[in-house]
């Protein structure tokens, strides 16, 4: 399914049509991006789904600070959604190297390269990469992944990742939803 436009206003079809995709292909772990945790939260009536909610790192918007309030985690926990604050594997401290002295790093031209596809597609791939290096999904499954262009959630894909250190091993199997993203 392609989207007119980006943004939260697709995030319930988004969510539904990658429930039903996890169904029908008998997928069992969603990771899903939310810097607040409206939108993981909205998936915590799928018990019989392993959900892992990624938050932005620590210090995403302002040096140390969360964008997730501390009642929103212990409420996903209380859900059984798990809850993985880290740092961002396609940017990390290779941005900062680049803030401060220029140019671009091979990550970063990875991140560039998956935008292509659309943001969601990026965050959805870094997301899943993110949640396979903390142990929180299996190795060498196929996964649904959920992710935006800002706020909410516009893309869904079905992801195998690999590790941060065999990045280049990650495989998209499916895109089940996202934005036709306007310039």
């Amino acid at each position: 399914m392609y989207f007119d436009k980006v943004g939260k206003d697709n995030t319930d079809k988004t969510l539904e049509l990658a429930i039903k995709t996890a169904k029908e292909k008998n997928i069992k772990n969603i990771v899903v991006a939310s810097s607040s945790g409206n939108t993981a939260l909205k998936l915590s009536n799928e018990k019989d789904l392993d959900i892992v909610c990624v938050s932005h790192s620590n210090g995403f918007r302002e040096n140390g600070s969360m964008d997730m309030p501390e009642e929103s985690i212990t409420l996903l926990k209380e859900k059984g959604i798990k809850v993985l604050t880290t740092t961002h594997v396609l940017s990390g401290a290779e941005r900062g190297l680049s803030k401060k002295f220029g140019g671009i790093s091979p990550v970063e031209i990875i991140a560039y390269t998956l935008r292509m596809f659309g943001q969601g597609v990026k965050v959805c791939t870094e997301i899943s990469i993110m949640a396979l290096d903390s142990n929180l999904i299996p190795y060498n499954e196929p996964i649904i992944a959920i992710g935006g262009s800002s706020y909410g959630a516009d893309t869904a894909i079905i992801i195998r990742p690999s590790h941060a250190s065999s990045i280049l091993e990650t495989k998209i199997d499916e895109i089940i939803c996202k934005p036709i993203e306007k310039r």
